[in-house]
């Protein structure tokens, strides 16, 4: 028994171990929700700069259309013979000139925003690319830990054949049984006067004298297997079951 209690606090340790690296990577979840934020960041500063660009080439394009539209107004000139459609063309010509000239100043503003733009795109770019490295900095540790618990539970886990060879097969039958049954957690417990203490309930009588007789018995409740600490105590391991 001392062997296979002996081997419960294996197992309990490799479980331990085994939940550690399933909740060690979820430790990078919020460094990767950072890393959709800085790379949502970064892409609005860059599209704010291309929406700049785009708004210049489309000031241009309309400003070359306006002097297209001017030539052709002043090419008809020559042609109009009367006052009113001379005086009109040349009205068009006018608001054509108009209009350049509200362009050419929103590109010069364009140009300066843009200026400004890419100056803190090139800042933003900067900083994010020094949060991502603190991050992989961090990801670095994370695995680094991760790769040390697989390597605690690996060394634990080749603890376990020595100790079952000398544990008796139909025992650890039941304790393999009961420990897949319960998926984790403790398979045997120590009986507190007269209750289980993996489910807290009330063994029967016999049971309970029983295991204080040393002999090997289940709750009748949980189907843990029952044992009185004390007489475990000062027992050899490697001279028990």
């Amino acid at each position: 028994m001392k062997n296979l209690l002996q081997l419960q606090e294996l197992d309990l340790k490799i479980e331990r171990y085994k939940l550690r690296e399933i909740e060690i990577p979820k430790q990078k979840d919020k460094f990767t929700i950072h890393i959709q934020r800085l790379d949502t960041e970064l892409k609005e500063s860059e599209d704010r700069v291309k929406k700049l660009q785009l708004e210049q080439k489309e000031c241009e394009g309309e400003i070359q259309d306006k002097k297209e539209n001017i030539n052709k107004y002043e090419s008809q000139l020559l042609s109009v013979k009367k006052n009113d459609e001379y005086q009109a063309l040349l009205h068009e010509i006018d608001i054509q000139k108009k209009q350049i000239g509200i362009k050419e100043e929103r590109i010069i503003a364009i140009l300066l925003e843009i200026d400004e733009a890419n100056a803190q795109f090139d800042e933003d770019k900067q900083r994010i690319a020094n949060e991502r490295k603190e991050i992989e900095n961090e990801f670095a540790q994370i695995d680094a830990e991760l790769a040390e618990a697989q390597k605690e539970r690996g060394g634990l886990e080749s603890e376990r054949e020595p100790l079952i060879s000398v544990i008796d097969a139909a025992l650890f039958r039941q304790y393999s049984r009961i420990r897949k049954s319960m998926k984790n957690g403790a398979a045997i417990v120590p009986l507190r006067d007269e209750t289980c203490s993996g489910c807290n309930m009330k063994v029967r009588a016999q049971v309970v004298n029983e295991v204080l007789g040393g002999e090997i018995q289940h709750c009748h409740h949980c189907r843990r297997i029952l044992y009185h600490a004390p007489n475990f105590e000062n027992t050899p391991a490697e001279t028990e079951a």
